[in-house]
């Protein structure tokens, strides 16, 4: 299983013109990728490691979430109890190698991988998290503003 994990200033996701997930403020972009193998324990040691990762700062933080002043630097989502937006993409599993056509080979089809992409979001929601998602499948336009900018590609 892949995630890239972006740390956004807003972000949201349409589907024919309707936004169907979005968030205000600091949080979390996160695009899910499922190839063959993969199974439910992926999803949650996704799920743990994309809330949990330190990529936030003391300045992202909100009312809702005050930090003590002994508290490090460097902060996770879970902290700050920040939304995340979750996105499918099989895109993330294509492969380059040969030629400039890429193939999805490698990506684990729709009945797979759905169920993973929701187990990921349920996992985040079981961790506190405000979730938003995508449509499975859709033609989704994502938007968002990269703070930083900071990326993370995360497997597991």
């Amino acid at each position: 299983m892949r995630g890239v994990l972006q740390r956004a200033a807003g972000a949201q996701v349409t589907v024919e013109g309707e936004v169907v997930g979005s968030f205000d403020g600091p949080g979390i972009v996160l695009l899910v990728g499922v190839t063959h193998d993969d199974d439910e324990s992926k999803a949650l040691t996704l799920a743990d490691k994309v809330y949990g990762l330190r990529v936030f700062e003391h300045r992202h933080a909100t009312d809702v979430a005050c930090l003590p002043p002994s508290a490090p630097r460097e902060v996770s989502a879970r902290d700050l109890r920040l939304p995340v937006l979750v996105i499918s993409q099989f895109t993330l599993y294509a492969e380059t190698k040969k030629g400039r056509r890429p193939t999805w080979d490698q990506a684990a089809p729709g009945p797979v991988a759905e169920p993973l992409v929701d187990a990921v979001t349920q996992a985040l929601r079981d961790q506190g998290a405000p979730v938003s998602t995508g449509r499975f499948g859709a033609d989704m336009q994502v938007s968002f503003t990269n703070d930083g900018p900071v990326t993370v590609i995360i497997e597991v």
